[in-house]
């Protein structure tokens, strides 16, 4: 299955660009952090910095979408690589004339958040046009292994130019990945899809109605809607937990390790993650919504884990079986995308699915983040763990009843 992924050169040009994205992405948002918290010695204006790159998915995220569907792909995604470059480096250049403020950095990281909601659905529908069904998961795998494999290496590549006092730099760095990734676009070769404008018979939609028409066909697609349900269920009981809960806990039981732990436990989840990945295409060519309901489960028992453990084992254990079912739970979602959605909606769908889950992050950091200042955070793990496998077993049932009664109909037909 992986070697005829490797003769395919289109995907391999994809896998690349969006790798060369991903670490830039990963520096960038790194140096906006450490540079405004060098500029204002605040933590408020610094999380001023890392709200202004989850509000413009919010804002425009069904917009790109609806955009990314409705241009030419390759040509909108080569735009938005050239542009983004000379605003990113003109942070570097404030900064070598002493003029490099605060404000600087705001704009620029909404501008670059705000580029990236037209730039990653348009990039993200172009897999199944470069891909065969049969290799879809097998890309999908390739292509989650390639990004989290970045994001566990760029901290170290990251350290030297940090030891420097170089942390600038890290601009110039994402400015150059912008240009290899454009390099690696004019690569890959695909056959647009048609625009619901041709296929309308050159009868122009508005943006506005893309969107409402997008909703509407989503309201008739069973699959597809409970998808984003349970996706939106799944994702706001457990952004808290694991992205700040985790650290809590560790610090609540081991107060002079806790950090180090914390570092250790991320490496094993991105390790376990990897592998995961690897060994699906092994195990599925096709996945469906129940692997991603019980993918769900095994990822919610994970999470309940984290919660009941007593020992720094028991914590190995748990962020390992979340690693066993949180990736296996991603690429079912993403590879029912590409595969139930039409290929002049995909655009969309993946928008929406981005807008879905920086709207279930925001809500969950809000609710959990108020709970933890009067409710124990082991607790809040059982609760949340508990929640992901009572919805996605719900579901699962749902399923399981749903296929029942079709099969007793088709036999009283006969």
């Amino acid at each position: 299955m992986y070697r005829n992924v490797v003769k395919n050169k289109n995907v391999l040009y994809y896998l690349a660009g969006a790798g060369i994205s991903q670490l830039g992405n990963i520096l960038a948002g790194l140096t906006f952090l450490f540079i405004s918290y060098d500029l204002t010695q605040s933590a408020s204006l610094t999380t001023m910095i890392a709200i202004s790159q989850a509000v413009p998915y919010l804002l425009f995220g069904l917009i790109g979408g609806a955009i990314a569907d409705r241009l030419q792909k390759k040509r909108l995604l080569l735009w938005i690589d050239f542009i983004r470059v000379p605003i990113i480096l003109s942070l570097v250049i404030f900064h070598h004339f002493d003029l490099l403020a605060f404000w600087h950095l705001l704009i620029v990281s909404f501008v670059i958040q705000s580029l990236g909601c037209f730039y990653n659905p348009a990039y993200r529908a172009v897999l199944p046009l470069v891909t065969p069904v049969d290799d879809r998961t097998t890309v999908n795998s390739l292509l989650d292994t390639v990004t989290r494999g970045v994001q566990v290496l760029t901290p170290i590549f990251s350290i030297g130019l940090l030891s420097a006092g170089q942390t600038i730099h890290f601009y110039s760095i994402d400015a150059l990945t912008y240009v290899l990734s454009a390099l690696f676009i004019l690569k890959i070769h695909w056959v647009e899809p048609l625009t619901e404008e041709h296929i309308l018979g050159g009868e122009k939609e508005g943006i506005f109605q893309s969107i409402v028409s997008f909703f509407l066909w989503v309201k008739d697609e069973e699959t597809i809607k409970k998808l984003f349900m349970v996706t939106f269920l799944m994702v706001f009981f457990n952004t808290w937990v694991w992205q700040v809960g985790l650290l809590l806990l560790l610090l609540q039981h081991y107060p002079s390790q806790g950090e180090e732990f914390y570092s250790l436990l991320l490496g094993w989840y991105g390790i376990g993650v990897i592998l995961i990945n690897v060994i699906i295409p092994f195990f599925w060519k096709n996945l469906t919504f129940t692997i991603y309901l019980i993918a769900s489960v095994v990822w919610g028992i994970g999470i309940l884990g984290l919660g009941i453990a007593t020992n720094l084992s028991l914590y190995f254990l748990g962020v390992l079986i979340a690693a066993a079912g949180l990736p296996l739970s991603s690429l079912s979602r993403v590879y029912l995308i590409q595969t139930l959605v039409p290929a002049l909606k995909l655009g969309r769908a993946f928008s929406f699915n981005a807008v879905l889950l920086y709207g279930s992050n925001v809500i969950s950091l809000m609710v959990f983040g108020s709970l933890a200042s009067f409710i124990d955070i082991s607790a809040l793990f059982i609760f949340c763990g508990s929640m992901m496998v009572v919805c996605a077993v719900f579901y699962l049932i749902r399923i399981t009843l749903t296929e029942k009664a079709r099969r007793k109909s088709i036999e009283a037909f006969k």
